[in-house]
């Protein structure tokens, strides 16, 4: 529904901003902001500052610093929620403080939400608005790991590579070091740091024996480290391969099929790893079925680097949300020279999948085009 007035439209807002402060800390939660406000005068305001912590409306609750907030409205940027689980209900601290309305940016699609909350507030005599158009858009973009995972179990992945001016991402010979430049290559370890998963084929492994980790400046211990992925259907990581040697922190996770060699499945997990079986009769449904099972696990973002056979899959199975590609101001040739994607894809240019959104931005010497292909 349209907001009443400019007024509730700002101070809306504004617990878009606030919600960004939890970035990198509330997983598996979403990011959340909250305000309480009356005749438009801010009286508190908080987030969602990390898993287990209090949620944003209580929080904005607690700022008020105790003032009456009788009849005052909270402007909250997802709906609140009415189940307890690390903390009590947000509708029972809101009903508790007397608030007379409350003005929320975007649902909740998670089984235990999804619109309960704001049944219950609306049967207590709460005034209750959800905005539309552009600004719960935006709200949503905020969540859509969240979003995607509450929806359909599965990780939402973001597709990332780097390419030519001529769309090439590896040479004849394979060689893909460095097509990318230094920054762009630091801007990749901050997304990394800010995932739930990172993936790779076995043909990365094999090629670059990578070790998948988030390496940038933080303060230990506020860094997240990634779980790590390996799609290897036959179970060919090398045992002596750092993902192998280099500890059980991060975890890392090695996907195969129903062909690898018992053998070859025992060894990986008597050195530490886990191991799951995708299952379906070719490689997009088994995809589907490692991208389940990851869910299940509780991953709700998937880094999602290569190569482009992996990518290709994903691809096929509609599993990629948003992808971002670095191009870089090289020309590389080759009839041979490795694509961003390979796979079935499309037949035909009109059943191409379209981006929903466009987005570039220079990266020192490289230009980072952003797309995002789904909204959840």
């Amino acid at each position: 529904m349209a907001l009443r007035t400019d007024t509730d439209r700002q101070l809306l807002e504004r617990t878009l901003d606030l919600a960004r402060n939890g970035e990198g800390r509330v997983h598996p939660n979403p990011l959340v902001g909250a305000l309480v406000a009356r005749d438009g005068e801010m009286l508190g305001e908080g987030w969602h500052d990390g898993y287990g912590a209090a949620h944003a409306e209580v929080a904005a609750i607690g700022a008020a610093g105790g003032a009456d907030l009788q009849g005052a409205t909270l402007y909250v940027s997802l709906e609140p929620c009415c189940h307890a689980g690390k903390t009590p209900p947000c509708t029972e601290a809101i009903l508790a403080a007397g608030l007379g309305r409350v003005v929320v940016a975007s649902d909740d699609p998670s089984p235990k939400a999804s619109g309960r909350g704001l049944g219950i507030l609306r049967d207590e005599g709460v005034d209750v608005e959800v905005a539309d158009g552009d600004l719960a858009a935006r709200a949503r973009l905020l969540n859509q790991p969240f979003r995607k995972h509450a929806r359909t179990g599965r990780p939402w992945v973001l597709f990332k590579s780097a390419m030519t001016l001529d769309g090439k991402v590896a040479t004849t010979t394979g060689d893909s070091k460095w097509i990318s430049g230094e920054s762009s290559r630091l801007r990749a370890h901050h997304w990394r740091a800010g995932m739930d998963a990172v993936v790779v084929g076995i043909g990365t492994a094999l090629a670059d024996d990578p070790q998948l980790t988030a390496r940038i400046e933080s303060p230990a211990p506020s860094l997240r480290q990634p779980r790590r992925v390996v799609f290897d259907s036959l179970g060919r990581l090398p045992l002596a391969s750092n993902l192998v040697t280099g500890g059980p922190d991060p975890p890392v996770t090695v996907v195969v099929s129903r062909a690898a060699p018992r053998q070859a499945v025992e060894a990986l997990e008597n050195a530490g790893l886990e191991v799951i079986v995708a299952t379906g009769e070719h490689e997009p449904a088994r995809v589907r079925s490692a991208l389940d099972q990851l869910g299940a696990a509780g991953v709700a973002s998937l880094l999602l680097e290569g190569g482009p056979h992996l990518a290709g899959a994903f691809l096929d199975a509609g599993e990629i949300d948003e992808v971002r590609m670095f191009l870089a101001p090289r020309l590389l040739g080759g009839r041979s020279a490795r694509d961003p994607l390979e796979g079935e894809g499309s037949e035909r240019v009109a059943d191409a999948l379209r981006a929903l959104t466009l987005e570039c931005e220079s990266v020192a010497e490289d230009l980072l085009i952003s797309a995002r292909l789904r909204e959840w």
